[in-house]
């Protein structure tokens, strides 16, 4: 056999049966990502595969890409990722309630890369009505969950502090409940989209003082009924504590994740209120806050796609992290497209 002969020959293997392999994302270390190829996972009894289209990236994993003293790089490929939505392409073993070719929503955090094997009871059909739109379950049950936990009455006057996604969010769920809206947020863009999303009143984040005279002159000195805080830092959950009507409850939304947080407990005992943390840990909670989400979509009731501003390739994922930084007007939520 000749050079060519064999050329030809190594050329025709590679084109029949291609490397399995996949692009993933890898932190490996503060401020840097790198993209590795990597084996495609093969699917185990209980488990699907799932070609992804896309991946949510969440502000919950902005410390992760800054870099803290107790994270030890590098990560797992495609980890943190965690707001995945895709097609099945294989199924494993005692898996029948799913079958190739189903697009899904699905819980995991291993979804910065192009592949993912997934428990099958981690994962919910999406229907045909929402093929064309990007599908962020994780998030979407986030906001339908703090809605549940929130316990909003028609009527009521609520403040939510923070309107990034996921304020915006529960801005047009409570705005869509009846409640009486006052949107709280240091960017003018961010008022303005939760104006567009229902918010009654808004007010720039700017002098504390100024936002607690602002919100008695709105509720005749009593303060709000609900008060959710979704920023996740201490100068945000000690305004709540400030805005909070007596026998209120504050839902804490955000992610505390960058230290201890100090509270004004005199406040929070004399006014007698409820504090709810909204974050669920049990996956059945999540899971039917999917499908509440699906529920609510296709009723009309809720409308998070246009929020969804900024995507990018896997490639640019520093980017993403950058501007999640410094999130510049129009920039609401962040996501990869693959």
């Amino acid at each position: 056999m000749n050079i060519q002969q064999s050329e030809k020959q190594s050329i025709s293997k590679i084109i029949k049966n291609p490397p399995s392999l996949m692009k993933a994302a890898v932190f490996a270390g503060p401020n840097q990502i790198k993209i590795y190829s990597v084996e495609i996972p093969q699917p185990k009894k209980n488990q699907v595969r799932i070609k992804l289209q896309g991946c949510g990236i969440c502000a919950s994993n902005l410390p992760v890409w800054q870099g803290r003293e107790w994270f030890k790089y590098p990560l797992e490929p495609g980890y943190p990722g965690h707001e995945g939505w895709g097609i099945i392409d294989d199924v494993g073993d005692n898996v029948s309630e799913f079958k190739k070719g189903q697009r899904v929503a699905f819980l995991s955090d291993h979804s910065y890369c192009e592949y993912e094997n997934v428990n099958s009871d981690a994962v919910v059909k999406l229907p045909d009505s929402l093929n064309k739109y990007p599908f962020l379950g994780e998030p979407f049950a986030c906001a339908m969950n703090i809605l549940k936990r929130s316990e909003l009455q028609a009527g009521q006057k609520i403040a939510i502090i923070g309107i990034g996604f996921l304020g915006a969010m529960l801005t047009s769920l409570a705005a869509q409940q009846g409640c009486e809206v006052i949107a709280i947020s240091r960017r003018p863009f961010s008022l303005s989209v939760a104006k567009n999303k229902g918010a009654a009143h808004t007010i720039l984040m700017e002098n504390k003082y100024d936002i607690i005279k602002k919100v008695k002159e709105l509720t005749n000195s009593s303060g709000c009924q609900r008060v959710i805080e979704a920023v996740g830092n201490q100068e945000s959950i000690e305004l709540a504590g400030e805005l909070i009507s007596i026998k209120g409850k504050l839902i804490i939304a955000g992610y505390h994740q960058d230290g201890l947080r100090k509270i004004n407990m005199q406040v929070w005992n004399w006014k007698g209120i409820d504090v709810i943390n909204a974050h669920e840990r049990e996956m059945s909670v999540y899971l039917e806050g999917i499908r509440s989400a699906i529920t609510a979509i296709e009723k009309g009731d809720f409308w998070p796609f246009d929020l969804l501003t900024n995507s990018y390739t896997i490639e640019q994922l520093p980017n993403a992290f950058e501007d999640m930084q410094k999130r510049p007007d129009g920039f609401m939520k962040a996501y990869l497209i693959f």
